[in-house]
C-alpha cells in the first residue's frame, strides 16, 4: 500500500517538541494481574502495589507477574518511554505488606515428595530478589513502602531493596522455625551481610516478631513514617534526594562490589531449604497449616 505524505511547506524550521512521557497504566507494558503499576513522570518514579488474588503471599502467578514486571521495566528504560529513576513497591492489602511464601503450596509439594517443585519455587523467588538487589542493572534506586506487616518471605523480599521506609507499628518476622523450617529465600544471605553471621542466626532462630522501630535501630529500615503516612514519606524521600540520585546509585553499586551476593549462593540455600522441608513431620505440616489459617483470618478481618 502506498502512503501519500503531505507536501512540504516552506517556512522557518521549528524546534520539535517531544511528546509527554507515557503513563504506565496506558502503556503497552505493565499489563499485570496481581501488580498495579503507575508511572509519575515528574519524579521519574514507578509505583507498584501488590494485590494478590487470595492470601497476601507470593503465589506462583504473582511470581510470574514479578518476572514480567522486571522485564517491562528494562524495556521501558531502554526504549526511553519511561525514564525510571526510582522503583517503589508496596501492597494494597490492608495491614499487610506480605505474609511470605505460599505455605499451602509448600505443604502439597512436601506431601507429594516433590523436591524439584520446591526448588523451582525457591529459585524463582531468589532470582527476582537478586535482580531487584542489583537494581535490574540500571541506574535505579529501589524503595520498599511498608504500610503493613512483612513476615517470612515478605521480610526477606524487603532485604533486597536499597531503601526501606516503614510505618511505625508495622511488624516483621521470620516464623519458619516455629514449624521446623528456616527462611530459604535470602534471609540468611542478606542478614549476614547486614548484621554479621551471629546476629543473623540469632534473628532467624528466635522466630520472634520485631517492630519497625527495632529494625530501624538495626539499620534494616532506613526511615520511619507515622501510620497512614508511608506513601507521603516515600514521595518526600524521592523529592529530597533527586539531586543525589546518581551518587546514591554509585554508592549502592559500590556496596554490591565490596560485599557481593552471587545468585549461585542464594540458589544453594534454596536447595538446602527444600531438603529441610522434605524432612518435616506431619506435626510440622499441621503447625504450618494452623499458621496459614491464622494469617488468613487476620487478613480477612483487616479487609472487613
Amino acid at each position: 500500500m502506498t502512503v501519500e505524505h503531505p507536501p512540504v511547506v516552506p517556512g522557518p524550521r521549528r524546534r520539535r517538541i517531544p511528546p509527554p512521557p507515557a503513563r504506565a497504566e496506558s502503556h503497552a507494558l505493565f499489563r499485570l494481574d496481581q501488580l498495579e503499576v503507575s508511572f509519575d513522570p515528574a519524579s521519574r518514579s514507578l509505583w507498584t502495589y501488590m494485590r494478590p488474588d487470595t492470601r497476601p503471599s507470593f503465589n506462583p502467578d504473582l511470581l510470574r507477574d514479578f518476572v514480567t514486571w522486571q522485564d517491562d521495566i528494562a524495556l521501558a528504560c531502554a526504549g526511553g518511554a519511561m525514564p525510571i529513576r526510582y522503583l517503589v513497591l508496596g501492597s494494597r492489602c490492608p495491614g499487610v505488606f506480605s505474609l511470605g511464601g505460599d505455605l499451602d503450596l509448600f505443604a502439597r509439594h512436601i506431601r507429594a515428595r516433590d523436591r524439584e517443585a520446591l526448588i523451582g519455587y525457591g529459585r524463582a523467588c531468589v532470582r527476582i530478589l537478586h535482580r531487584n538487589m542489583s537494581g535490574l542493572d540500571l541506574p535505579i534506586v529501589t524503595i520498599a513502602l511498608v504500610e503493613g506487616d512483612a513476615l517470612g518471605g515478605g521480610f526477606e523480599a524487603l532485604l533486597s531493596f536499597n531503601v526501606v521506609i516503614a510505618e511505625r507499628g508495622t511488624r516483621f518476622g521470620l516464623p519458619e522455625t516455629l514449624f521446623g523450617l528456616f527462611p530459604g529465600m535470602g534471609a540468611h544471605c542478606f542478614l549476614s551481610r547486614r548484621l554479621g553471621a551471629a546476629r543473623a542466626e540469632q534473628m532467624i532462630l528466635s522466630g520472634r516478631t520485631y517492630e519497625a522501630e527495632e529494625l530501624y535501630e538495626l539499620g534494616l529500615i532506613h526511615a520511619l513514617a507515622e501510620p497512614g503516612g508511608g506513601r507521603a514519606a516515600v514521595a518526600d524521600y524521592i523529592r529530597q534526594n533527586q539531586r543525589r540520585h546518581s551518587a546514591h546509585c554509585a554508592i549502592y553499586e559500590a556496596s554490591r562490589a565490596v560485599n557481593p551476593l552471587p545468585l549461585a549462593e542464594l540458589e544453594a540455600v534454596v536447595t538446602l531449604w527444600a531438603d529441610a522441608a522434605l524432612r518435616l513431620s506431619e506435626t510440622d505440616l499441621k503447625l504450618m497449616r494452623r499458621l496459614t489459617g491464622a494469617q488468613t483470618r487476620l487478613h480477612d478481618r483487616m479487609r472487613d
